[in-house]
This record gives C-alpha cells, sequence and structure tokens, in this order.
C-alpha cells in the first residue's frame, strides 16, 4: 500500500528498540534512508521528525523490523479481542502539504494514529502490574499532568516561539513514560517546525555564510530567549544582557555552534548560565530592586518564581515554559531524568500553596504565558552583538599578548640584573674588650729615619766602612 506523507511513527523510545531488534546500527539506518547518523539520532531522541520521501523509508524500515518479531511470535500469547490497528485515512493536499487529521468525539483524540508497531512492543496488561513494572512514587505523581503536558507538546508559548501555533486537545497517558512520548509533528512553516527539522533545515541552508547564519539564529532565537530569562531573574536588563552575552559567546565559538544538533538550546544554556551566575549579587546594579509588573497577578506570580530554588525554578521554566520534552529538561538542567520530574512536582507544589488558583498545570502555563508577553523586552541588534563579541575577542588577545609580553620583560631583566655567583653575607662587626694592647718597639723618630736611610745606600763592607771621614 503506497504510504502519504503522513505516515505514522512509533514513538522515539520504540524506534530505538526496533532498530536493535534487527542489529542494525544508526550509521546503517542513515545510509539506508539517505541522511546523517546525527539525523537519525535526533529522530530517535525524539527532537525531530522525518518527512516526505525520507519519512516513508525511515517508515518502511520500522515496519521491517516489527514484521520479524511478530512472526516469531507464538499465536497462542496473542489476546483473543486485540485491537485492529488503525486505517490510514488520506487527507486532501492542499499546497502540497497534508492537512492534519481531526480527532474523533468517540475515541480518545490523539494527534496521529497508534500503530500496531508500538502496541506490539509494549507487554501485555498482566505484565504491565507485575512488580517490575510497578511506577515508581515520582511517576505517580507525574500523572496529575499528563493529559496537559500532552497538550502542550503540540505548541510553545509565545514568548518560546515567533508564531502562534494551533495546539490540540490533551490525550491521556500514563507517567513519566508518556511525558517522553513522540511530539505532534508540527504545521510546516511555522518556528517549532524549524526547531524540529534543524537537521534537513541545516542541509538546505548549506550555502549560507557564517554571518547569515548567526543572523537568522538571532533573529529567530533572541526574543523568546529574553522572554524566558525574564522569568529566571525578575530583572529586564540582565535578562537582555545574559541573551547579549550567550550570543557573543555563540558567535566567538561559532564553528562549534554550528555544528552543534541544537544551536538555540546552545545559546539557551549559555544565557541561563550567566543569568544564574551568583556572581551577580555582588553588582551594585542588581542590589536595587526592578521596576516590578503593573498586574498585581503577575507581581504576586514573579515572586513566587523568584522564590523557588535555582535549579527548581529553571526546570519549572523549561518544562512548563518552553515546553521541553522531561529529558530534554533533565539533560539541560544535568539532572537525571526522575530528579527533573522530581524538581518539577515540588516546584509545582510550592506553586500552587502560595497560589492555590496556579494549581492545574494549564493555567500555570497559561499564566507564565501572560507574564512573559506583558513585559516589554527589547533585544540589542545583531549587527551590535556580533560587533561585541569580535571587540571582545580582540581586547582579550591584546591583554593576553600584553600579559605574556610584560612576564617576558619582567623575566630579562631579572635575569640581567641578577648577580652572577653567590655573595656570603658579611657578618656585623663588633667591639672587643680585655684584650691588652699590642707591645713593640717605639715609633721612629726623624733622626732614626734618616740614619737607617743612610746605612741602606752606602755599603757596609771594605776599608770605607771604618776610615773616618776628614774633617
Amino acid at each position: 500500500m503506497t504510504q502519504s506523507p503522513a505516515t505514522p511513527l512509533p514513538s522515539p523510545k520504540e524506534r530505538r528498540k526496533l532498530r536493535e531488534a534487527r542489529s542494525l546500527t544508526q550509521a546503517e539506518i542513515a545510509a539506508a534512508v539517505g541522511v546523517s547518523r546525527s539525523t537519525v539520532r535526533s529522530w530517535e531522541s525524539g527532537r525531530t521528525s522525518p518527512r516526505g520521501d525520507k519519512r516513508e523509508a525511515y517508515a518502511a524500515l520500522l515496519t521491517d523490523a516489527a514484521s520479524t518479531p511478530a512472526r516469531e511470535h507464538d499465536p497462542a500469547d496473542t489476546p483473543a479481542h486485540a485491537p485492529e490497528p488503525p486505517t490510514p485515512v488520506s487527507h486532501p493536499v492542499t499546497g502540497g502539504r497534508p492537512e492534519r487529521p481531526q480527532p474523533s468525539k468517540v475515541s480518545p483524540p490523539r494527534t496521529r494514529p497508534k500503530t500496531p508497531v508500538k502496541r506490539a512492543a509494549k507487554p501485555p496488561a498482566a505484565a504491565r502490574h507485575t512488580p517490575e513494572h510497578q511506577p515508581s512514587p515520582v511517576t505517580a505523581a507525574a500523572r496529575d499532568d499528563r493529559g496537559s503536558r500532552q497538550h502542550r507538546r503540540g505548541r510553545r508559548p509565545s514568548w518560546a516561539k515567533q508564531e502562534d501555533l494551533p495546539s490540540g486537545p490533551p490525550t491521556t497517558g500514563s507517567g513519566i513514560d508518556d511525558l517522553i512520548g513522540t511530539a505532534p509533528s508540527p504545521p510546516p512553516g511555522t518556528a517549532t517546525a524549524l526547531l524540529e527539522d534543524e537537521p534537513r533545515a541545516a542541509e538546505e541552508t548549506d550555502g549560507l555564510t557564517p554571518v547569515q547564519a548567526f543572523d537568522a539564529l538571532y533573529a529567530f532565537a533572541a526574543p523568546a530567549l529574553v522572554r524566558q530569562t525574564y522569568l529566571l531573574t525578575g530583572r529586564r536588563e540582565l535578562a537582555k544582557e545574559a541573551v547579549e552575552r550567550a550570543f557573543q559567546l555563540a558567535w566567538e565559538r561559532w564553528p562549534e555552534v554550528a555544528v552543534d544538533r541544537d544551536p538555540a538550546g546552545w545559546v539557551r544554556a549559555a544565557a541561563y548560565e550567566y543569568a544564574l551566575s551568583p556572581w551577580h549579587r555582588l553588582r551594585r546594579r542588581t542590589r536595587q530592586a526592578d521596576v516590578p509588573p503593573a498586574e498585581p497577578e503577575d507581581r504576586k506570580l514573579l515572586d513566587t518564581l523568584l522564590s523557588l530554588p535555582v535549579p527548581y525554578r529553571r526546570t519549572l521554566v523549561l518544562y512548563d515554559g518552553v515546553g521541553l520534552d522531561l529529558p530534554e529538561t533533565a539533560a539541560e538542567t544535568e539532572a537525571s531524568t526522575p530528579a527533573a520530574a522530581s524538581r518539577i512536582l515540588h516546584a509545582r507544589e510550592a506553586v500552587a500553596e502560595r497560589l492555590p488558583e496556579l494549581s492545574d498545570p494549564d493555567e500555570l502555563q497559561r499564566r507564565l504565558d501572560a507574564l512573559s508577553r506583558a513585559e516589554k523586552l527589547s533585544t540589542s541588534t545583531v549587527g551590535s552583538v556580533r560587533e561585541g563579541s569580535e571587540h571582545r575577542a580582540r581586547f582579550w588577545t591584546r591583554a593576553a599578548i600584553a600579559f605574556t609580553a610584560l612576564i617576558i620583560g619582567a623575566s630579562a631583566l631579572s635575569l640581567a640584573t641578577s648577580a652572577r655567583h653567590y655573595e656570603p653575607p658579611q657578618s656585623p662587626g663588633e667591639s672587643v674588650s680585655g684584650v691588652p694592647p699590642r707591645m713593640g718597639p717605639e715609633p721612629l723618630t726623624k733622626q732614626d729615619k734618616s740614619l737607617r736611610k743612610k746605612l741602606e745606600a752606602e755599603p757596609g763592607h771594605g776599608p770605607e766602612r771604618i776610615k773616618p771621614q776628614p774633617n
């Protein structure tokens, strides 16, 4: 059967399991589909989704991988009333793009049909209730927001994107596993689609110069990043400075950032680290309170966010604000997935304790969106950011050269003025008493000196010595 462009795919976890079931590597899958290994890795992580012919080829490989263990499966283990696989629905094509299927009112609304491959990979219902499959306390607590989390997968808040994205109805799940599930394919041409289709966009923008690529990244990510940083710090100038410094660092390390799988995430992590650095407390500007929001509800929410510990605040903004999945949130905060889930739950409990009306995750996400949009936050021009990065690089390069020259000059001066050999220090003199004076002949008089001189000048032998001189 010919597959439509909207061919359903299993979840990212199932994609990896199906690939490993056939003993295939990511490089082999990439060679078969015609993409790079990093693209296959992003597909399996759920950060991106294949499109077009590559999606069909990738789905065919996964279907072959699923059919192999299905033929070896014992028919006796198959439930008698196994659900039938959903029938693919053809949709009219408008402008070369398929329309998104609308969920029915009878079955639970889902953004994409559940394939037999995904059901076959799950353990039976009886096995899922064994002690090995019992949910942890963190998993059980995380079930409270599974519907709202599935609802937010199809969209991002207005301060985390450039344009509004349509949102779908919430779906049901079970625990943290549902939070790590597959995100629905975003509409083409939107900000989320550009982020999730980054490998394909990189292939299409190979002809861009570094300046053009950096300008495009700044124009796309900077406005949203300033609003996110404002929620973390509560300071407008610090948020703008953190984003500007992060992009300056990205331009300084552009060869590294350009080949990164998520350049926007790289810049976001750098901006968060700079904004949350504790040394900002020593600055005179940060000792003065910033102008609070105009609305009382926004002031209460911002004060509640700032009262949270820094790790909890950052995790809550990434998960409920930016819209990252749980594994991505854990990776960006350098924590394990259970630790990130625990931080999210504790942060929500702290917010709900001070603001009971925000106990619903959907309402909390809406209020965060409203708080970020209520503030007028500006960004620097991309040209000034690049010039600032280059100026900073030149300054530190010249400073390093000057410091090195100073060290070399000081070393040369020390070598020129230092002693060539060791000179022991002279002991200080001391007066000695009780020693008798030196005894000897008296000093010679003038007559004695004249006589001695005469005797030394005349010969001392012969008759002349005894012959008297005539008068």
